[in-house]
C-alpha cells in the first residue's frame, strides 16, 4: 500500500491546481483520472468549443454586413476547422503529465473507489492519504428514455469528423444553444427540444427572449414545453418522439445530441463506504470545501455542492482554496459574488450579480434599467439586431448589483460589470469614467 499526503481524484482545472500547489509546498501528492489529463475545459469543453465559435464569428460578421460593404459570406470547412481545433487539444494530456512528473506528483490513469475513510483502490492497488480531494467534475445526465443509446453527447459533437446535415438537441441549456449556433452556421439544419417553459432558466428571461428570437432567425427550430419520450432509428436517421402541449410530435434528424445538462461524476466512487455525504448536486461540503461527514475529504469544481456556477474559473478558485486549507489548515472560504457567466452564442448573452427576480425575493429597493438598443451606434455599425441590457441598481447607494446583456461581445463587456460589482462601484463612478470610444465597453455608461 502506498501512502501520500494528498490524493486527488480528477485532473481537470480544480484537481490540477490542487496537485501542483500542494506539491510545491513539499507534500507527497498523487492524482488519478480515468480520462486523459486536462479535464472538460481544455479537452472537451470551453477551449475547443471557442475555437469552433471563432470560425462561426467570421460567418456571422459577414452575414450581418452583407450588402453593406461585404459581398460574399464565407462557408465553413468542417474537417479543416476540426483539424485546427485538434491542435489545441492533442498535446494537452502529455504536457500535463510531464509537468506532474517534474513536480514529483505520482500519476494514475484509472477510476478510484473508496474502501475506507482515507483509503482508495485503483487498479487493484490500495493507496492511503492524509487528505483525499474529489475533483472528478461532471458528466452528461442520462435521459432515461427508450432509445437513449442512439444519442451522442457534447464531447462526441466536438469530435465529429463530418457535420451531419441535420441535428436535434435534447435539452435547452447553454450546451444546446452554443452548439446549435455552431452547427447552424456551419450549414446544418438544427432543432432544439426542451421540456421547460423557457430555455436557459438560470439567466434573466427578458434577455433570453432576445436570444430565442435571434436563434429562430438563424433557422433553428425550438420546441418548448416538449418532453422527449423515445428515440428510434429509422433507416439512416433517428426519430425523436415527444409530447408537446398534450399531443405527440416527431422530429427526424441524422444525429441526436443529449444536451439535457450534466450531473456530478461521483456516483461510482463508493462514497458511502467512506462516510461521505452527497446529493444530486454533488459532495456536501462546509464553508472550507471540506466534507461535512469525513474531515479527510475535500471537494472542488463541478462535483462539489456549492453556490458556485459550474465554470472553469470557479473550479480554479476552489482549487486554490482547497490547497490552502490542506496546507495551512482551514483558513479560506470561497467568495461566489460577482462571478460572470456567458452563453457563447452569436449574439452572446452574459450575466453577473443578482437577477431582478432575486432582488424581489430579497425585498431589495432597486432600480431596474431594461432596454433594447438596436439603434445605438455600436449596434448599427455592426448591424446587430439584438442588443439589449438589464442593470439592477440599489436605490439607496447607487451600487450596481446585477447586469444582464445580449449583444456583440457581451462576454467581454460583462467583465467590466463584474469588476464594478466586486469593487462596490456606484453608478456615478461609472458615469464619470472616460472610456475609449466607440467601443462596446463605452456603452456601459448609458446602461447604468
Amino acid at each position: 500500500m502506498k501512502n501520500f499526503d494528498v490524493f486527488i481524484i480528477g485532473s481537470g482545472m480544480a484537481g490540477m491546481t490542487i496537485a501542483n500547489k500542494c506539491a510545491s509546498k513539499g507534500l507527497t501528492v498523487a492524482i488519478t483520472d480515468e480520462l486523459p489529463y486536462g479535464g472538460t475545459c481544455a479537452l472537451r469543453g470551453c477551449d475547443p468549443k471557442k475555437v469552433l465559435i471563432g470560425a462561426t464569428e467570421v460567418v456571422d460578421f459577414a452575414t450581418r454586413l452583407k450588402g453593406k460593404g461585404i459581398d460574399t459570406v464565407p462557408t465553413i470547412n468542417w474537417s479543416s476547422l476540426m483539424a485546427y481545433k485538434q491542435t489545441f487539444v492533442d498535446d494537452v494530456p502529455a504536457n500535463i503529465e510531464k509537468g506532474y512528473k517534474e513536480s514529483g506528483i505520482t500519476t494514475y490513469h484509472s477510476r478510484a473507489k473508496f474502501i475506507s475513510a482515507n483509503q482508495l483502490v485503483i487498479d487493484n492497488e490500495t493507496v492511503e492519504a492524509g487528505k483525499i480531494v474529489i475533483a472528478s467534475g461532471a458528466k452528461t445526465r442520462k435521459l432515461q428514455i427508450p432509445g437513449e443509446e442512439y444519442t451522442i453527447n457534447s464531447t462526441d459533437f466536438l469530435n465529429l469528423k463530418e457535420l451531419p446535415k441535420s441535428l436535434i438537441f435534447v435539452g435547452g441549456g447553454y450546451i444546446a444553444f452554443e452548439f446549435a449556433h455552431i452547427a447552424a452556421r456551419s450549414g446544418a439544419k438544427v432543432t432544439i427540444v426542451h421540456r421547460g417553459k423557457s430555455p436557459l432558466e438560470k439567466f434573466d428571461q427578458d434577455i433570453v427572449r432576445h436570444l430565442v428570437t435571434a436563434t429562430q432567425e438563424l433557422g433553428i427550430e425550438i420546441h418548448l414545453e416538449t418532453e422527449v419520450t423515445e428515440i428510434q432509428k429509422e433507416n439512416e436517421q433517428y426519430a425523436v418522439t415527444a409530447n408537446k402541449n398534450g399531443g405527440p410530435i416527431k422530429v427526424i434528424a441524422q444525429t441526436v445530441i443529449n444536451s439535457a445538462g450534466r450531473t456530478p461524476a461521483i456516483f461510482d466512487l463508493e462514497l458511502d463506504v467512506a462516510n461521505i455525504k452527497y446529493g444530486k448536486k454533488g459532495i456536501i461540503v462546509n464553508e472550507y470545501l471540506q466534507s461535512v461527514s469525513n474531515p479527510n475529504v475535500y471537494a472542488a469544481g463541478d462535483c462539489a455542492d456549492t453556490k458556485g456556477f459550474p465554470l472553469t474559473p470557479v473550479a480554479v478558485m476552489e482549487g486554490h482554496i482547497v490547497s490552502s486549507n490542506i496546507i495551512k489548515g482551514n483558513n479560506r472560504q470561497p467568495d461566489y459574488n460577482a462571478i460572470p457567466t456567458v452563453v457563447f452564442t452569436l449574439p452572446s448573452i452574459a450575466s453577473v450579480g443578482i437577477t431582478e427576480k432575486e432582488a424581489q425575493e430579497q425585498n431589495l429597493n432597486t432600480k431596474v434599467n431594461l432596454n433594447s438598443v438596436p439603434n445605438w451606434f455600436n449596434s448599427r455599425r455592426l448591424n446587430a439586431k439584438e442588443y439589449a441590457y438589464k442593470t439592477i441598481i440599489e436605490n439607496s447607494s447607487g451600487k450596481i448589483l446585477g447586469a444582464h446583456l445580449i449583444g456583440p461581445y457581451a462576454e467581454e463587456t460583462i467583465n467590466l460589470f463584474a469588476m464594478a460589482i466586486k469593487a462596490g462601484l456606484k453608478t456615478n463612478d461609472i458615469k464619470s469614467m472616460i472610456l475609449t470610444y466607440p467601443t462596446l465597453a463605452s456603452d456601459i455608461t448609458y446602461m447604468v
